[in-house]
């Protein structure tokens, strides 16, 4: 049996899962999403060397048995109270509406294990939780963050028992423009190599992750930025090539540097071969824009009249041009952008 679309976008969540778990098993990584992408004064009062996962006896097997999940926790500065991060990761392609209650039922669960194992404050109290959703699916996030909009209107003063209970959501896509900061943040990197659209954007990012990663204590963050590189990313992009091969950030670097040219010359030669066999008269300009519609084509589906037209009365340095942005065109438009 073949595979269904299904089937393909949940096996590529999972290895999108677990890439994303092995990156954020890093306290480098937990840091900078805080110092980054949570804009609260508090963060400013968390002692970030303390970091550590909840795991072991701080949590039970049923919640260490979740894969989306992670939880982490923060001393604050100059003090032996604890600060929990629960991280939750998700890699749907459409948002759960329901996403409130999903966090409030696993709140629940940490909160009971807390307890249970008497990681209590001073007061005797349980800890404070910080619930965070990252998101990084296509469509943007409408889902409410607040349990209470989920619940039916209640009359007559019950409302005062409805529960109360927000999420911080963290939706990759809304940092799309935003540049690299000046200062270290590899949680930039990863949300700027997820939202490039072109080989140029992936090896601006890469450049400044080599950088950053430069040192010898971070080498296995390095490589785990390599796994999720060659294992989610660049296949999504760059569908059947194989980067088995690729064993680090500066090998893939290299490698697209040499795609680019390879690719650009190939498509080239390609249209002239393919000129030639057919038989056109005027050779190398109508094999290239034959290949061209063909290569369009199969990328973007069936070409309309238009598109035909503009092709056909095309210079052979303007076919030239389009040949060359296909790679890195994320749409039909961004191929004759500019004309």
């Amino acid at each position: 049996m073949h595979p269904t679309d299904k089937d393909v976008a949940m096996a590529r969540n999972n290895r999108h899962d677990h890439s994303y778990k092995l990156l954020f098993s890093h306290p480098e990584m937990v840091a900078d999403l805080l110092r980054g992408y949570v804009h609260q004064s508090w963060v400013e009062h968390l002692d970030f060397a303390s970091l550590e996962r909840a795991d072991g006896h701080y949590v039970t097997e049923d919640l260490r048995g979740r894969e989306d999940d992670l939880v982490w926790r923060v001393k604050w500065a100059d003090s032996d109270r604890w600060l929990y991060i629960y991280l939750l990761l998700e890699f749907q392609s459409t948002p759960d509406a329901f996403m409130a209650l999903r966090v409030m039922t696993y709140l629940g669960l940490l909160y009971q294990d807390l307890l249970k194992t008497g990681q209590l404050t001073p007061a005797g109290k349980l800890p404070p939780v910080l619930p965070l959703v990252l998101y990084n699916g296509d469509r943007p996030w409408l889902a409410s963050t607040e349990i209470a909009d989920l619940i039916d209107a209640i009359p007559g003063g019950l409302e005062a028992f409805r529960p109360a209970m927000r999420y911080l959501l963290l939706d990759e896509s809304r940092h799309a423009d935003e540049a690299l900061p000046s200062t270290r943040n590899l949680v930039a990197g990863l949300f700027g190599l997820e939202n490039s659209r072109t080989t140029d954007d992936v090896r601006r990012v890469l450049g400044q992750l080599l950088v950053w990663l430069a040192e010898p204590e971070q080498l296995q963050l390095r490589r785990h930025f390599t796994v999720w590189l060659k294992r989610v990313l660049l296949p999504s992009r760059m569908r059947g090539i194989n980067f088995d091969q690729l064993h680090d950030l500066q090998e893939i670097d290299n490698m697209l540097a040499e795609r680019v040219k390879d690719w650009t010359r190939d498509w080239r030669e390609q249209g002239i071969e393919e000129g030639r066999k057919k038989g056109i008269e005027e050779g190398r300009q109508e094999g290239e824009r034959a290949m061209l519609i063909r290569l369009l084509s199969r990328r973007f589906g069936t070409l309309d009249e238009e598109t035909l037209q503009r092709l056909a009365d095309a210079s052979s340095a303007e076919l030239e041009s389009w040949a060359e942005r296909i790679l890195n065109a994320t749409s039909l438009e961004d191929v004759f952008r500019g004309e």
